[in-house]
């Protein structure tokens, strides 16, 4: 199966009317991100933050930048990158290249949340806390996709590709 699924846009920079971190497009072969005011964001460690390595990106010529008020409110901009970013990357340049699936998400989304409802009993979660209430939700979209993915390629076949 090939997924089609955005990259999410998770700056909230854009709102305040500052550039947003899509401004910022990583340069794989040389490892940064140009800005735009011409400067390089330059690798600088990667700490491990639940779980995840983010990459950790900045440059020191912010303080002088003109353009500093539209780009970051502190020192200078930072950018994180997490270490499976490129996957995500290719994923959204596929649905670039194919617009109309997302088309077809948007409408079959509902799908799998109606399911999971009846599934449910069309009740409340047995949880209390948005942290459990996640894991529940969670464990809810997991036993969807397995049943749907048995139904669709058969349990044979998806043994095999766990196995592999």
């Amino acid at each position: 199966m090939t997924p089609f699924v955005p990259k999410p846009l998770t700056s909230g920079s854009q709102v305040e009317g500052r550039f947003g971190k899509q401004d910022f497009v990583y340069m794989a072969e040389d490892k940064t991100y140009p800005c735009p005011a011409g400067e390089r964001l330059t690798w600088r460690f990667a700490p491990v933050e639940h779980g995840m390595t983010l990459h950790s990106y900045w440059t020191s010529a912010c303080q002088k930048c003109p353009l500093k008020a539209r780009c970051t409110t502190g020192k200078e901009r930072r950018i994180k990158r997490w270490e499976h970013a490129g996957v995500l990357e290719t994923m959204q340049q596929r649905l670039d290249q194919a617009p109309e699936k997302m088309a077809v998400r948007r409408h079959t989304v509902e799908h799998p949340f109606g399911t999971i409802t009846a599934w449910m009993g069309a009740t409340h979660f047995l949880t209390k806390t948005l942290g459990r209430v996640s894991i529940e939700m969670s464990l809810h979209a997991l036993a969807y996709n397995l049943k749907r993915v048995m139904k669709v390629l058969g349990i044979v076949p998806l043994m095999k590709a766990m196995q592999a």
